[in-house]
Order: C-alpha cells, then sequence, then structure tokens
C-alpha cells in the first residue's frame, strides 16, 4: 500500500480539496484507495465527497470503547473509494496522545488498499508531522503567495528536524547536539542542516549516518495550487532551491493546479470537481497528478536527479497549457452567445487582456529559462 500524506503549511491552500479529488482520481484508474481525514480539529473531506452526515470517525473509535476499526470505513458512492471521517465534534479528537497515535497508524498501515491518501491538518503540530512522515513521499500543497511558500517552507522544514529526531536516541551525543540547537532558537534559524549534519558528524559519526540515511529516503513532493499565472510557477523553483540549500533535502514536483472558478460551483453542489466537470482545467490538474503518483509508485526511494529536474520543468509546460485552456473556454463562451449583454463582454474582453499578459510574461520566462539552460550547457 502507498500512502499519500497531503499537508500543507496554512490553510486555505486547497489541500482537502486536491486530497478529495485526488482519491477520487486514483479509484477512477482502477485503484482501490482509501481517503481519511486526519484534520481531526476541523473535519471536512467529508464535504469534498458529497458525504451529508457523519455519525462516526476517528474521533468517535478513538472515544468509544470495543468500537472496531472497520466500523468507521465507509463505503462511498465512487467505485473503489473507502472513506474514514475525523469526527471534528469529539472534544480533544485533534490532541491525540502518543498511545492513541501508535494506535491509529498501525491500523491504517494494516488498511488493504493500493493508496492511502491521508488528509491532513494544515500546521506543523507533531501529529501533523509525525503523520506526514510515514511516507518519505508525502505531498505539500500551497499557493504561489509568498506567504503560503514561506509556510510551506517552515512545514518542510520542521518534518527535517522532527526527521531528525527520529533518527538518533536521546542517550545519543547526535540527540543531545539538536537539544542544544533548539534550545537556541536564534542560531537554530541561521544555521543550514547541512552544516548541522557536519557538526554532529564531528562528535557522533553513526548518529549523523543514521541522520543523513533517513534525509535521503525523504523526497516530499509539491503540488502548486491556485495559480493564477503562468509566471507563478517560478516559485516553485525558489522552494526547491531553499529546500536543497538549507535544508539538505530535494523537493520533486507533482505539478500545477491552475485557479478555476468552477471549483466554487462544484463544492456547492457537494461533488468533486473530477466527476462535476471532468473537462474542467482543475480536473485535468489532478488527473495528470494521479497519473504521476501511479507511475512513481511508492516513490520513497532515491531517484535519478534528472528525474527531479524534468518534473520541475513539466510543470512550466503545464502551467502554459492551462493558460490556453482557459482562453478557449472563454472563447467558447463568447461564440455560444451565453454573453450577451455590455457589461458582461467588457468582463471578458478584460479577462482575455489579463489572460494575454500573463502569456507573455510566460513566454518571457520561456525565454529566459532556455537561454539559462544554455548557457549551463556551454559550461
Amino acid at each position: 500500500m502507498v500512502i499519500l500524506p497531503v499537508g500543507s503549511g496554512k490553510g486555505g491552500v486547497g489541500k482537502s480539496l486536491l486530497a478529495a479529488n485526488l482519491s477520487v482520481a486514483l479509484a477512477e484508474a482502477g485503484r482501490k484507495v482509501v481517503l481519511a481525514d486526519l484534520d481531526l480539529g476541523a473535519s471536512n473531506a467529508h464535504t469534498m465527497l458529497g458525504v451529508r452526515s457523519v455519525l462516526r470517525g476517528i474521533g468517535t473509535f478513538l472515544s468509544v470503547p470495543r468500537m472496531r476499526f472497520e466500523e468507521i470505513v465507509l463505503a462511498t458512492e465512487y467505485q473503489g473509494l473507502s472513506f474514514i471521517p475525523g469526527d471534528a465534534e469529539i472534544p480533544g479528537a485533534a490532541n491525540l496522545k502518543a498511545a492513541q497515535k501508535k494506535r491509529l497508524v498501525r491500523l491504517l498501515q494494516g488498511l488493504e488498499a493500493d493508496f492511502l491518501v491521508l488528509d491532513l491538518g494544515p500546521g506543523t503540530s507533531a501529529n501533523t508531522l509525525d503523520f506526514f512522515l510515514l511516507s518519505g513521499a508525502g505531498i505539500v500543497v500551497t499557493t504561489p503567495a509568498l506567504t503560503a511558500i514561506l509556510n510551506a517552507y517552515l512545514f518542510l522544514k520542521n518534518a527535517v528536524f522532527r526527521l531528525m529526531y527520529s533518527a538518533v536516541e536521546k542517550e545519543s551525543r547526535a540527540y543531545a547536539l539538536l537539544e542544544e540547537l533548539r534550545r537556541d532558537a536564534g542560531a537554530l534559524q541561521r544555521m543550514y542542516v547541512p552544516w548541522i549534519l557536519e557538526r554532529i558528524g564531528e562528535e557522533d559519526p553513526e548518529g549523523r549516518g543514521r541522520i543523513a540515511s533517513l534525509l535521503g529516503r525523504f523526497r516530499p513532493r509539491l503540488v502548486l495550487n491556485m495559480l493564477e499565472d503562468p509566471g507563478d510557477a517560478d516559485r516553485a523553483e525558489k522552494l526547491r532551491r531553499s529546500a536543497r540549500e538549507y535544508l539538505g533535502i530535494e523537493l520533486e514536483h507533482l505539478g500545477i493546479v491552475s485557479r478555476d472558478d468552477l471549483q466554487d460551483a462544484a463544492l456547492g453542489s457537494r461533488i468533486p470537481i473530477v466527476r462535476w466537470k471532468p473537462g474542467a482545467v482543475l480536473s485535468r490538474a489532478v488527473y495528470r497528478i494521479a497519473e504521476k503518483v501511479i507511475a512513481a509508485g511508492e516513490g520513497t526511494t532515491l531517484r535519478d536527479p534528472s528525474a527531479v529536474d524534468e518534473g520541475f520543468q513539466a510543470a512550466e509546460v503545464e502551467a502554459e497549457a492551462d493558460f490556453q485552456a482557459k482562453r478557449r473556454d472563454i472563447e467558447d463562451l463568447l461564440r455560444s452567445g451565453a454573453l450577451t449583454t455590455g457589461d458582461l463582454v467588457e468582463t471578458v474582453r478584460a479577462q482575455m487582456h489579463e489572460l494575454e499578459e500573463a502569456r507573455r510574461e510566460a513566454e518571457i520566462l520561456r525565454t529566459r529559462l532556455q537561454k539559462a539552460a544554455r548557457e549551463g550547457f556551454r559550461t
């Protein structure tokens, strides 16, 4: 079973929307999928699937003695997809105790499925990070907004340090050094993980080896959501460079998802967008991501560096393709006669002008990338 944790540094970036629609897309591809809502403080994945009432879920299971775990694994109307609700209404459900978390993890890992998608709560709580680290290839969702990119980086940074702590024994010198750094918050912010590993290696080579081994298998994957301008796709490359330089990890790119106003209508209808309108820009993006997830398989082993580069290059192409699809949709509306009033026509013209500007910016970006690639090839 492939475990796909879906996390984010902050709320409002479309994490649950992606997790739910990706689960449906994987099921449509003939895979057996379980979607678990682990945002236990504010569970809402059921609304994405059109489940109108949740009578029991993880919160109920953890608070009601002798309840069997199978009782909260619910069938859905989508063939191949099961759903585990979170139960936000159970007091204290978000504050799992260590024993509860260990038991829940064991039961989740024991499920029979091809894919287990975990819709995690936003932020960097210990429980969220531990669930994210159940896989070496979890998915981080962010938007091009600067605050969202920063929070995605902080999410990855916290995950890296959580992973480092888990790699060594509490009695080891490596653990003691990590604790020294943790107590000096100012120093910790200035230090790079590669430097920290070098420092640990001087006093605890075995501990450094264990940490390096875990970090080497930690290959989180990025989804850039709510893209409005194809040029914004380069924000992912900046995040990738920061993760490599400061955190010592390789961030892979699963793709981009352009902003699509239809997602609000789909949410209102309580139908996943990939079912509500499979041909929508957002749906096509989700299907692309599902194909990559299936092709990657487990995705936790080290991959060829060229495959990582190709993922970021493909994201640029996908951003441009989605831009063109949006443009065609607007042109179709104009030809159909659905937009007949002067106000609506002027609005559409303004939108097309904005899209044309975005296209020109994308062309400039592509020219720069090609020039940089040629110069890199010559060197």
